[in-house]
C-alpha cells in the first residue's frame, strides 16, 4: 500500500500558507519562522540595514581543530603500547587519562 504525504506551511505570522522556512540566528540561539513570500521579503528588508553592517562569523558553535597525522600517529602508538601491556582500549574515540597516564609514565624511565 502506498502513501502520499502533504505538507502544508502555514505562515506563522498570519496563518496564511507559507511559501517558505526562514532560519536565522541572535545572540548565538538559532531560530527558524515558516513565511509567504510577502512576509518573508518584509523580514529581510526589516533586518538588511542591520545585516549591511554587520560581520559574518563561522556557523554554528566553534568547532575543533582537525586532528594532525602526528596526533592520530601519537594515539595509534599508545594504543599499541596498551594493548602490548595487557591494558583495555578501545581501537576508536578517546584514550582514557589513567592510559594516557600509564604510557607517559613508562616513557619517561
Amino acid at each position: 500500500m502506498a502513501q502520499n504525504v502533504t505538507v502544508a506551511l502555514e505562515d506563522d505570522l498570519d496563518g496564511g500558507p507559507a511559501d517558505e522556512t526562514v532560519r536565522f540566528g541572535l545572540e548565538g540561539a538559532e531560530y527558524e519562522i515558516d513565511l509567504c513570500g510577502k512576509n518573508a521579503r518584509a523580514f529581510r528588508g526589516q533586518l538588511a540595514p542591520f545585516i549591511a553592517h554587520a560581520r559574518k562569523t563561522g556557523r554554528g558553535l566553534a568547532r575543533r581543530a582537525a586532528r594532525t597525522a602526528a596526533a592520530r600517529q601519537r594515539s595509534g602508538q599508545i594504543r599499541a603500547w596498551a594493548q602490548d601491556h595487557g591494558i583495555a582500549v578501545s581501537d576508536r574515540g578517546r584514550i582514557p587519562a589513567s592510559v594516557l597516564e600509564q604510557y607517559q609514565a613508562a616513557a619517561k624511565r
